[in-house]
């Protein structure tokens, strides 16, 4: 699986890919990860990259031609990439769509800066726009990197053991269930006795209801589309 993030500053982004999960996923091969920077593509003498907005607006906007020489550049090479814009303007981007890119071979971020990109760009190019939350930042690579993130943990062994991916949080429209581990008791509080007896299936069903009671108390909004599967399995 390829990512690629097209930014005018690759060294916030390349960092996140040097340690933990993602870093062994990238020297093992199972991820790569480049980069290209638009100013790299400007005409301008000055590598300028930004103008003023037609019509007047407060802030500087991406300009077209070192964008769309990139893009060119890059999709002359790999047409088959899949091009991925965050913006404010996107749909918000959840789990199943993570697990939807993970089947894809090539994913390209395209981060944008200042307030934002000339929307011809995005036209012609995106074949998707994702939100990952009502609020604005000061650039597209926080978001790019969350995504591809979320992406990558579904990527076949990235995870080492892909059993992690079945019970976690939105996997069934529900939260995960709470865990616990060692010591049984601390400061009065214990692990669930039920959790010490071995019974699987009787573990798996006090999951359900835990994971039911978790999405009910801290997201409602999902429980509403989880609630009938919920009442059925108090009721068994």
């Amino acid at each position: 699986m390829r990512f690629s993030f097209l930014t005018l500053f690759p060294g916030l982004v390349e960092g996140y890919f040097s340690d933990s999960i993602l870093g062994r996923a990238k020297e093992e091969g199972k991820i790569a990860v480049d980069f290209l920077n638009p100013r790299d593509f400007s005409l301008s003498r000055h590598k300028k990259v930004d103008d003023y907005q037609a019509g007047g607006g407060a802030g500087l906007l991406m300009g077209p031609q070192p964008l769309d020489d990139a893009l060119a550049y890059f999709l002359k090479k790999t047409p088959h990439a899949h091009v991925v814009f965050p913006v404010p303007a996107g749909k918000p981007f959840t789990q199943k769509d993570a697990k939807r890119l993970a089947k894809k071979s090539h994913v390209v971020f395209v981060c944008g800066r200042y307030e934002g990109i000339d929307e011809r760009i995005v036209e012609e190019y995106a074949d998707e726009l994702f939100s990952i939350g009502d609020y604005v930042l000061t650039g597209g690579e926080l978001a790019s990197m969350v995504m591809c993130d979320a992406i990558s943990r579904n990527v076949e062994a990235v995870l080492g053991n892909d059993a992690s991916l079945d019970e976690e949080s939105f996997e069934a429209g529900l939260l995960e269930a709470p865990s616990f581990t060692k010591p049984n008791e601390f400061k009065n509080k214990c692990v669930p006795s039920e959790f010490l007896k071995g019974n699987h299936a009787k573990i798996a069903g006090l999951k359900k209801v835990m994971a039911c009671a978790k999405t009910q108390f801290y997201r409602p909004d999902l429980f509403v589309n989880q609630k009938l599967t919920c009442q059925e399995k108090d009721h068994r």
